[in-house]
């Protein structure tokens, strides 16, 4: 198992930034990719972005060119930068993990991130 602890969150004005992180522990040799949720009042958890164990990235059209994933194995930690935030971008962050042979294998427990127009 992993455990994902998750920091980072607020309360920030649109056209702010905010960093979130995720340190992992536990069976952290078996992990392959990491990534981020969110889940906004009334919505379906929807994919942020990714990032493999070789640096490749994944990101949704609504965040592209404004949140940046990275990961500093050293740490076992992931990054996520969030810039130019928008009020839309309000919801519950949500780190996972994903093992190389058995998929998902830990959430972090969220971290709220709204943004006040």
């Amino acid at each position: 198992q992993v455990q994902l602890v998750e920091s980072g969150g607020g309360l920030v004005q649109a056209g702010g930034s905010l960093r979130l992180s995720c340190a992992a522990s536990g069976s952290i040799f078996s992990i392959n990719a990491m990534g981020w949720y969110r889940q906004a009042p009334g919505k379906q958890r929807e994919l942020v972005a990714a990032i493999a164990s070789g640096g490749s990235t994944n990101y949704a059209d609504s965040v592209k060119g404004r949140f940046t994933i990275s990961r500093d194995n050293a740490k076992n930690t992931v990054y996520l930068q969030m810039n130019s935030l928008k009020p839309e971008d309000t919801a519950v962050y949500y780190c996972y993990a994903d093992s190389y042979d058995l998929g998902r294998v830990g959430w972090g427990q969220g971290t709220q991130v709204t943004v006040s127009s």
